[in-house]
């Protein structure tokens, strides 16, 4: 189990504690992320080329919506992949930062504690990552 597990079991026990909600996201938006990707030569055909360096997230489609697969931990995503699959290690805040609607993320798909984000969620988090990055840039100057 880990610390996001925790969190996670928390806050799904008491939905209305704010102190299990706001510990629960604090750790998300501050924990690293194992997201699986797309190899640029398994891409479709027609679809943008990839510039070097940049990575492609994998999206899987269930349930009529698109979600980008995220994992606490490098072997809950090859568990999940079922095999040895290519990453990225990504930042919560910077997930958060990046995810445009109507894309929803699914946490720790195949483990004992898992999440799905819903867009509204996914937004609501952004807007914290970015009033975060306006008070620390008004801390700079």
């Amino acid at each position: 189990m880990t610390e996001l597990d925790k969190a996670l079991e928390a806050f799904q026990q008491d939905m209305d504690d704010t102190k299990n909600q706001s510990l629960f996201f604090d750790l998300f938006l501050n924990s690293h992320f194992y997201i699986p990707i797309i190899d640029s030569k398994d891409l479709p055909e027609g679809a943008e080329s990839v510039e070097p360096g940049h990575a492609v997230p994998l999206i899987v489609e269930a349930e009529g919506n698109d979600y980008m697969m995220l994992f606490d931990t490098e072997e809950r995503l090859h568990a999940w992949a079922q095999t040895k699959a290519n990453y990225v290690v990504v930042a919560g805040h910077v997930v958060a930062e990046m995810s445009e609607p109507p894309l929803h993320w699914a946490l720790n798909v195949g483990t004992e504690y898992p999440k799905q984000f819903v867009p509204d969620e996914i937004a609501w988090l952004r807007d914290i990552v970015e009033k975060c990055n306006v008070e620390t840039g008004e801390l700079k100057e």
